[in-house]
């Protein structure tokens, strides 16, 4: 998995794309839920580089997945991607649009209430590793 320094836009950026890819199906509604939220701009990312982080992190998620028959995220690598949003600002409105992301088809799957629940318990604990 690529380190992007703490609290940079592509750190948060990642964190929200995996809140649209976790459960399988990117679904239009996610997309719009997405820009509705206006977290883009606030973390200073175009919606062309988000695409391109996305197109990133699932070559990283494949690559990780080598030889098995599915994609899974470990969650030790969730944990360092965790940990490089460290502002608690930035954890709660990355939170709360990830939140709107799983909402947003109407179907919160288990992957992404997963997601929502480690994301949730590790920015609040500071159970996380540092970020490398």
């Amino acid at each position: 998995m690529r380190n992007y320094p703490i609290d940079s836009p592509r750190a948060a950026a990642r964190i929200l794309a995996l809140a649209m890819i976790v459960d399988g199906d990117l679904a239009p509604a996610e997309l719009q839920a997405l820009a509705r939220t206006g977290v883009l701009a606030e973390i200073d990312i175009d919606f062309d580089t988000f695409q391109e982080l996305m197109g990133e992190l699932c070559e990283d998620m494949l690559i990780d997945a080598a030889g098995q028959r599915h994609v899974e995220l470990d969650p030790d690598a969730l944990d360092l991607m965790l940990a490089e949003v460290c502002d608690p600002a930035l954890r709660r409105r990355l939170l709360a649009a990830m939140s709107r992301i799983a909402d947003a088809d109407g179907v919160l799957a288990d992957a992404e209430a997963t997601l929502l629940a480690h994301a949730a318990a590790a920015w609040s604990g500071d159970r996380l590793p540092a970020a490398a």
